[in-house]
């Protein structure tokens, strides 16, 4: 429905960046993550169709031609809109940047149940749009909700499905039960959030409820899980504190047999900031790894390493040439620019792959997948060399 149009044409370039998501596709990811809302890209048929091939949801867009952008887009929207009213609890129109820059009043989204988010490509990062469209939503904690909500849920991100299920399942393993997942939920949940929360991703913080840390890293979960039991009564951090000591006994072994064959990694990663000093932590604490650059997807803040912000081919590119790094952590686009360097995927997108599994990158299944992922592709490019 109305994701393609007899006639269509794209009126002009969408405002994109192809290598780092912006605000609209960000805004998109967040509202289509809860069941209910009809989110409509209003726009041309280029800005509905990039973040459709990263978003695992049904999204739908006007499809803008070039006579509805010389004499108005109103009837074109209020056709969609009209469509869409039946079947869903809230309709988001994400207006991109013909329209913003238009300035049109559209005076048939002045209807309960209609939201609007300016959200065009020059106003910022995906994170800005994520968290933007968020704050539109206003969700808050419901009074005696029980739950330990979960925060950074991207579903944009090829890792979300496993890091929910991981989130869920290490509250469970505390006794805690999990509340709103931000955002890959039901509309109805976003009013009824818990009172703590903890997050998968710290770039996509909700700002609902008490923040009582994340799970990027085990001796950061464990330091969560914590703080969440000191914070909330019934929650035993101890099931989680003893998960990740054995799984740090396993990839301390691991690691320890990697190096005894092979010299520590020099590695580049590049992703959003927090994923990416997490992963940074975890190389340099287990492989003693040399970190030559991190290429930050969004803004960055004070860490111990060269972080660079790095939202383009040409800059990955130079980073990457002069740093010449035997590992690569990040997305299809850093693969390809030094395919000889073993590689990891740690960020979209992630093209040429198929993704079923639900593959986590938080928490105590996320070190050890990130781990098993970083040997065996160190290992394989030491294979083919010799």
């Amino acid at each position: 429905m109305h994701e393609m149009r007899e006639g269509g044409g794209n009126p002009g370039l969408p405002c994109i960046n192809p290598v780092c998501p912006c605000a609209m596709t960000g805004a998109a990811a967040c509202l289509a993550g809860f069941e209910g809302i009809g989110v409509i890209v209003h726009g041309s048929s280029g800005c509905y169709f990039y973040p459709a091939t990263l978003i695992p949801a049904r999204i739908y867009g006007t499809m803008l031609i070039e006579e509805e952008i010389i004499f108005g887009t109103e009837e074109r929207l209020c056709e969609v809109i009209t469509d869409l009213k039946p079947g869903h609890a809230c309709i988001a129109v994400l207006n991109t940047c013909v329209p913003a820059v238009l300035g049109e009043d559209i005076s048939c989204l002045q209807e309960e149940g209609i939201m609007v988010i300016d959200s065009p490509g020059f106003k910022g990062s995906f994170e800005v749009g994520y968290i933007k469209a968020l704050g539109a939503l206003a969700p808050e904690p419901s009074p005696g909700a029980a739950g330990v909500n979960i925060d950074g849920v991207n579903i944009a991100d090829p890792f979300h499905r496993g890091d929910a299920q991981e989130a869920g399942r290490l509250l469970s393993a505390s006794g805690a039960e999990t509340g709103t997942i931000f955002c890959n939920d039901r509309y109805e949940m976003i009013k009824r959030a818990g009172a703590w929360t903890i997050g998968t991703n710290p770039d996509l913080k909700s700002g609902v409820g008490t923040w009582c840390g994340d799970l990027l890293g085990l001796s950061v979960t464990g330091e969560t899980f914590r703080r969440l039991s000191d914070r909330c009564a019934g929650i035993d951090p101890e099931p989680v504190s003893e998960e990740c000591r054995r799984a740090e006994e396993r990839i301390v072994k691991a690691c320890d047999k990697y190096l005894r064959r092979f010299d520590p990694p020099c590695a580049a990663i590049f992703s959003g900031f927090s994923r990416a000093v997490a992963i940074a932590d975890h190389l340099k604490t287990y492989l003693d790894a040399d970190i030559a650059v991190i290429g930050s997807r969004n803004a960055i803040r004070q860490s111990g390493y060269r972080v660079e912000e790095t939202t383009g081919l040409d800059q990955m590119e130079e980073l990457i040439r002069e740093t010449a790094p035997d590992l690569i952590i990040g997305s299809s686009y850093e693969r390809r620019l030094m395919p000889g360097a073993a590689f990891v995927g740690a960020t979209p997108p992630l093209r040429g792959r198929v993704h079923l599994h639900s593959r986590p990158i938080a928490g105590v299944e996320g070190a050890l997948c990130l781990t098993e992922d970083v040997l065996n592709a160190c290992m394989d490019r030491h294979n083919k060399r010799h």
